[in-house]
């Protein structure tokens, strides 16, 4: 079992930053992947971020150049640093991870883009 919170969201005006965290209930040593994804009303969840536990990253074509995922293994802490914010980033954020055969969810944090 993995819990997962997330913290750091709020509003921000366009061209602002805001960095996300993810506090994991478990080393993230032996999580296979964990990402960032993001829900705007009225569409459907999309991935923002991943990194994969050898290190590699991948981010969605909307947000590369202006989103960092990074990892802090001692403090079992995984962060979004978004710059540049746009008032199309507005969404609620959650934090996943995979453990073994399982997908974990976080409820998420929201993160409104003022223009």
């Amino acid at each position: 079992q993995v819990q997962l919170v997330e913290s750091g969201g709020g509003l921000v005006q366009a061209g602002g930053s805001l960095r996300l965290s993810c506090a994991v209930s478990r080393s993230l040593f032996g999580l296979n992947t964990m990402g960032w994804y993001r829900q705007a009303l009225g569409k459907q969840r999309e991935l923002v971020a991943l990194i994969i536990s050898g290190g590699s990253t991948n981010y969605a074509d909307s947000v590369k150049g202006r989103v960092t995922i990074s990892r802090d293994n001692a403090e079992n802490t995984v962060y979004l640093q978004m710059n540049n914010l746009k008032p199309e980033d507005t969404a609620v954020y959650y934090c996943a991870a995979t453990y073994g055969a399982s997908l974990y969810w976080g409820r998420g944090t929201q993160v409104t883009v003022s223009s």
